[in-house]
């Protein structure tokens, strides 16, 4: 697992990582994206308590 944890701190660090890091940045201020994100969440979240 620390490996995993290792090459993640690896990419984030790199200038595609960068880039990645700051788009996610920028999608995730956008009040539509964010909305768009709470209500897959909401699915998922209703969907992993329906399976139990």
């Amino acid at each position: 697992m620390s490996e995993v944890l290792q090459r993640l701190k690896q990419f984030a660090k790199s200038p595609q990582g960068r880039r990645t890091i700051e788009q996610v940045r920028r999608t995730a201020a956008d009040p539509r994206r964010r909305a768009q994100a709470q209500r897959l969440f909401g699915k998922l979240r209703a969907r992993r308590s329906a399976g139990m």
